[in-house]
């Protein structure tokens, strides 16, 4: 505590415990003060005079925040002395023995940020003015607070997206993926701000920046920006070859603190590497930490749609129906996962409040910088592509038409087919009450082929095209397996003739070892055959599918795409199936050998057994969980491990939060990479 002038007032005490508590902080730590806007808190102050006059002494309540590197560039702001809320910054004084009792409020739309405290006293009998720094606190958003533009008002949704330090993301196929967000771990709130703080809008006008972070919107776009490291010091640099040796392969992050710490520790050097459940996951961290509701999505099938035409082309060479590359980068990913984070948009006409689209992975520029959103969810629903942020992007991710091309030799193309149902299938998050899964399909997009789908495409500017309205009367369907990595599994084609004639086929059937984001490894195995396929009848055709032909050509997602095209000799009707799949790889056992008690040591036990055909070095297990231990790595105690051997190692962790808690870990190798496995961990006083 700095003070100046005569010593009327004493030691300032910032009740942090019942103030942080009060305001949903406490888990970040009770040692300094952290509160949310729209809420009052409370300090004390020593008075050592004999009695505070009302009407004569006078306590004045200054607050400072803005860019602390300029005395010039500060905001400062004078509270008004009021037991009412103003839409100002109030405070009031109550008198005690002693004692001085100060209840202080911000408006619900102040900006968020640290600010200082500054008291000045004006004594009643003439004496010198004394000034005393009462200390420094953090202010958040409030999703509790009815006038703050993040309010919430399901006390379950602010539970699980404010408050939820675990959650999951799906990936490939609904498959979960536990993270630890880690948002109230005591130097993630710092971490945060500083991020804040190297954004280029803050770096070049740093004043600026701070008046505009009472709003959550223009704090969210800035964060998708800042998640990733495209166009400035922003935390991660994405990579999509599966060239990972200078820096941490994607799949192997299980939270947000390693990479946030990182980040920081290291000046503000990009983190390597990121794909987008990554960039997803870290931007749900700052979020809720910063008290923004937010909640990890995952949009299956999903279009990067790089002209804004609504459309994906996909080309196959009209000799040999090998697939070859386009021009343009148009692609469909296997899944692609974004952040909603929930907010008012006083910024647009009414009707858009809500779940907003926020996307800090790389994709397209827009207004010059590589982020995404906030788009209303709602503005993608009804087709309004004039709405800020990006909704004609976000709009063809969940809607764009997939149109299949033959390339001939000259040159020349001839569509094949066009896909309206191809892309969007499942947009899906983790629900609010369970670890289960939740599907909102139907808040992005009416349901396919509907009336009020075909008069969203209009709105939107899109001709449906009156493709594929001739009968197709040769269908196919492609089955699989349940597919382990490491296994030899079969693929089974199903194809049939509902016309009234026999047909002359030909048939091309593949299977393609690709990268979650559609990107082609290697074709390692085709067959081509034709064959009459009678009238009204069926045939069924087998691949086998062996590890020794897919198992180097993967890439760390374990991802096949299975090509089915079925073309009749005179050109007059192709039928063309694509399905892909993902490889399994076995769960970690993981087992917890003994009571949990807080701050007391606690063993656990990791076991791993080789499922591939061949052995596997440079093991390492990764241990972490919020409230339980920092980032831990573990080298396998075997440097080899033989085709079906079990390595166990045990770690020591000590729990610093109690409740239930998830411990998360990871084993990655040579050439297995992504094998998971978790405990739910109840940690009690002792």
């Amino acid at each position: 505590m700095a003070t100046t002038g005569s010593a009327h007032l004493g030691a300032v005490d910032l009740h942090c415990e019942p103030n942080n508590t009060e305001h949903h902080t406490e888990e970040i730590g009770t040692e300094r003060l952290i509160v949310r806007r729209g809420q009052a808190f409370r300090l004390s102050v020593e008075f050592k005079r004999p009695a505070f006059v009302e009407d004569k002494d006078q306590l004045k309540l200054f607050l400072d925040t803005g860019p602390s590197s300029s005395e010039a560039g500060r905001i400062r702001i004078e509270a008004v002395k009021s037991t009412a809320k103003r839409g100002k910054w109030t405070y009031n004084v109550e008198p005690a023995r002693g004692i001085l009792h100060l209840t202080v409020c911000s408006p619900a739309n102040a900006c968020i940020g640290l600010y200082k405290m500054q008291l000045l006293f004006y004594p009643s009998g003439g004496e010198g003015l004394q000034q005393v720094v009462a200390g420094t606190f953090y202010l958040l958003f409030n999703p509790w607070c009815k006038e703050d533009s993040v309010y919430l008002a399901d006390k379950d949704l602010r539970e699980e997206y404010v408050l939820n330090e675990n959650g999951i993301v799906y990936r490939s196929f609904c498959l979960p993926l536990l993270w630890n967000f880690g948002q109230f771990e005591k130097d993630v709130i710092d971490i945060c701000f500083e991020i804040l703080d190297n954004s280029l809008s803050a770096l070049k006008e740093p004043s600026s920046d701070a008046l505009k972070r009472c709003d959550p919107s223009y704090i969210s776009r800035i964060l998708t920006a800042m998640v990733n490291s495209n166009d400035d010091k922003g935390v991660l640099s994405g990579r999509w070859d599966g060239e990972y040796d200078d820096g941490t392969p994607p799949t192997k992050w299980n939270g947000s603190l390693p990479i946030l710490r990182k980040w920081s520790s290291t000046g503000a050097e990009r983190v390597r590497y990121g794909q987008c459940w990554v960039f997803a996951a870290v931007a749900c961290t700052v979020l809720r930490c910063l008290g923004i509701p937010t909640r990890c999505v995952t949009n299956y099938s999903s279009a990067h749609d790089c002209d804004g035409n609504l459309k994906v082309d996909h080309y196959f060479k009209s000799d040999d129906c090998t697939r070859t590359l386009p021009s343009r980068k148009d692609s469909v990913w296997n899944y692609h996962c974004w952040v909603e984070s929930w907010m008012t948009r006083p910024d647009l006409p009414s009707g858009f409040d809500g779940w907003q689209v926020l996307d800090p992975t790389p994709q397209e520029r827009s207004d010059g910088i590589f982020c995404c959103g906030p788009c209303p969810v709602k503005a993608i629903k009804e087709g309004h592509l004039d709405i800020n942020y990006d909704a004609v992007f976000i709009f063809a991710e969940v809607n764009a038409d997939v149109v299949y091309w033959f390339v001939n030799k000259d040159g020349t193309k001839r569509e094949l087919s066009v896909k309206q149902n191809q892309v969007g299938t499942q947009i899906v998050t983790k629900s609010a009450f369970s670890d289960k899964r939740e599907c909102i399909t139907l808040n992005y997009k009416y349901p396919e082929g509907s009336k009020e789908e075909r008069d969203i495409y209009n709105h939107a500017g899109k001709t449906i095209q009156p493709t594929n309205k001739q009968y197709q009367s040769l269908k196919v369907k492609i089955k699989q397996v349940y597919a382990v990595l490491g296994s030899d599994f079969s693929v089974y084609f199903e194809i049939a003739n509902y016309g009234f004639v026999d047909k002359d086929i030909h048939m091309v059937l593949s299977a393609t070892a690709v990268t979650y984001s559609g990107a082609i490894l290697k074709e390692f195995c085709k067959r081509s055959t034709k064959f009459i396929l009678q009238a009204a009848s069926e045939k069924k055709e087998v691949l086998r599918l062996r590890y020794e032909d897919y198992g180097e050509h993967l890439s760390e997602h374990n991802l096949i795409r299975l090509t089915a095209m079925l073309l009749t000799e005179d050109m007059s009707e192709v039928s063309l199936k694509e399905k892909e799949v993902v490889l399994k790889v076995p769960q970690l056992a993981v087992k917890v050998d003994g009571e949990p008690i807080l701050h007391k040591k606690l063993a656990v036990q990791i076991k791993f057994v080789n499922p591939l055909p061949i052995p596997l070095t440079r093991g390492v297990f990764s241990v972490e969980g919020s409230g339980l231990t920092d980032l831990q790595q573990i080298e396998s105690p075997k440097a080899t491990i033989n085709v079906g051997e079990e390595v166990v190692v045990t770690v020591t962790i000590t729990p610093t939060k109690t409740g239930l808690r998830k411990l998360i870990v990871d084993f990655d190798s040579n050439r297995l990479r992504n094998a998971k496995g978790f405990a739910n961990i109840i940690v009690r006083r002792a």
